[in-house]
């Protein structure tokens, strides 16, 4: 059984997800992006095991706890090289905002597309997907006779898409992604996106007004 807990984190309400192989109750925190506490308490409820900490990217929302998660939880830092800039880049974005933040943990493990960070008896895929940041991933995780996941970061939301007019941000190459990346997966895949409500591969190649499979 695949243990998910999804809930949404920090003032820009963030979706951080806990993901744990029901088994050996080791676990991975995605995009922690606040609610250290609840963070906590749910890896003390369901006793885990971080294994590791991964970034659907490096915008400041998606990685504002890492270092408190790290830090208290332990995990292997995971992030695509390409957002490093971004990364390195933490106390900058925090202070458009006028916020002040301690320095960040150094990555430990930069993924590419197609590597898998083991959990447990469970894996994620990492599939990158760049456009609303040039080191963008999704992460699929999948087993024989469940339904997948895709946790989508900030590249597809439910009837909407990532922002490109940010550092980085390229929108022929968010469409490409998505089209070529992800409406190519499992269509049955439950989508959690980086903020709101989740949905579908399905539904979004058949109604995105951005971009549809048949585009």
């Amino acid at each position: 059984m695949l243990l998910r807990e999804t809930f949404p984190a920090g003032p820009f309400d963030c979706n951080c997800s806990i993901l744990a192989c029901g088994d050996t109750k080791d676990a991975i925190v995605v995009d922690p992006g606040g609610e250290l506490e609840r963070i906590a308490e749910l890896i003390a409820h369901y006793d885990l095991t971080v294994r590791a900490i991964i970034h659907t990217h490096a915008h400041l929302d998606h990685i504002y706890c890492t270092r408190d998660v790290k830090e208290t939880h332990g995990g292997e830092v995971c992030l695509h090289r390409d957002d490093l800039f971004l990364y390195d880049g933490f106390a900058a974005q925090a202070a458009m905002f006028g916020w002040k933040v301690p320095g960040t943990v150094p990555v430990e493990r930069f993924v590419e597309h197609g590597d898998t960070i083991a959990f447990g008896k469970r894996v994620a895929t990492v599939i990158h997907t760049p456009g609303h940041t040039p080191g963008s991933v999704c992460f699929e995780v999948a087993s024989p006779g469940e339904r997948p996941i895709m946790l989508a970061g900030d590249t597809l939301f439910r009837r909407s898409v990532g922002r490109t007019d940010l550092p980085g941000g390229d929108s022929r190459t968010l469409a490409r992604s998505i089209r070529e990346r992800l409406y190519t997966r499992d269509l049955d895949a439950i989508v959690i996106p980086g903020h709101g409500p989740a949905t579908t591969l399905g539904d979004e190649a058949k109604g995105n007004p951005f971009v549809r499979l048949s585009a």
